[in-house]
C-alpha cells in the first residue's frame, strides 16, 4: 500500500503541475474515480478499455442507520464497482467491495496489515 500511495502522490503532483505524460496515463488495469468531491451520491462508473474494472466512490453524507435496534445518524458513502465479467467473477468482486468497506470503516487496518 505504501508504494501505491507514493506513486499516487507523485502522479498527483505531476498532474497539478501540468506535467503528466502519455506514459503516465497508460498501462493501468484498474481505475478509482471519486465523484464524491463533486457531490455525486451514486453512479455507475464505466470501465476505461482495456482495463478490467473501475471503482466509483461517492460523497460521504450523514444518514440514518439501524445499529443494534436503534436509529443512529452515521457518515455513509456509496461505492460502485463496474468490472469486465469475462475477467472477474461476481463472487470475487463482492468480496473485494466487502474488503474495501471494512478498510474504510477501520482504516487503521491499512497501517497495521491486519
Amino acid at each position: 500500500m505504501a508504494d501505491i500511495e507514493k506513486k499516487i502522490k507523485e502522479l498527483a503532483v505531476k498532474g497539478r503541475d501540468g506535467k503528466l505524460t502519455v506514459d503516465d496515463l497508460t498501462g493501468g488495469n484498474f481505475t478509482i474515480t471519486n465523484g464524491g468531491v463533486f457531490g455525486s451520491l451514486m453512479s455507475t462508473p464505466i470501465i476505461n478499455p482495456p482495463q478490467s474494472a473501475i471503482l466509483g466512490m461517492h460523497a460521504i453524507k450523514d444518514r440514518p442507520m439501524a445499529v443494534n435496534g436503534k436509529v443512529e445518524i452515521l457518515p455513509m458513502m456509496y461505492l460502485a464497482l463496474s468490472y469486465d465479467h469475462r475477467l472477474i467473477d461476481g463472487r470475487e468482486s463482492v468480496g473485494y467491495l466487502v474488503a474495501i468497506k471494512e478498510l474504510l470503516e477501520d482504516p487503521t487496518r491499512l497501517l497495521l496489515d491486519v
